[in-house]
């Protein structure tokens, strides 16, 4: 099950971040900034193994993050997350999503294209090491 996540999932939220994004990862006040934002929707599973989180602008969201701890990976948890997002997202009034991922995160941009989103652009450099990143959008209404 999804639910939308409270402040007493930041440490949580924290740990999956440190385990999926190590040095990049966000900081508890970060994620406490996301949980406790009007502008932000964060999503989490029940059990606290996998999370998403998007930024509303309008008609746009911008998917900030979906993110599955390594040992529960494989099992459809980013998909049930990225579902949720898109779904409230819509419910909240947006018509598109957007993303960016690295382009050599192949895993990710399977996940992206098999939801119905499609590269519109890219960004070169945009990563740490020099890797260029993928911009994505998804049309919300036209989705499943």
């Amino acid at each position: 099950m999804i639910r939308p996540a409270g402040v007493g999932d930041v440490p949580a939220i924290a740990a999956i971040e440190a385990a999926c994004f190590g040095t990049s990862a966000w900081s508890e006040g970060l994620v406490t900034d996301e949980v406790s934002s009007e502008r932000h929707v964060v999503l989490v599973t029940d059990d606290l193994t996998a999370y998403g989180a998007v930024s509303l602008a309008g008609d746009v969201a911008d998917l900030d993050r979906i993110a599955v701890l390594p040992a529960c990976r494989g099992r459809g948890l980013a998909r049930d997350v990225l579902t949720a997002l898109v779904d409230r997202a819509r419910d909240l009034g947006a018509d598109r999503m957007l993303l960016e991922v690295a382009a050599d995160n192949t895993a990710a941009i399977g996940l992206y294209e098999s939801g119905g989103f499609d590269t519109i652009s890219t960004r070169a450099g945009y990563y740490a090491g020099g890797v260029d990143a993928l911009v994505m959008e998804l049309t919300i209404q036209e989705w499943r």
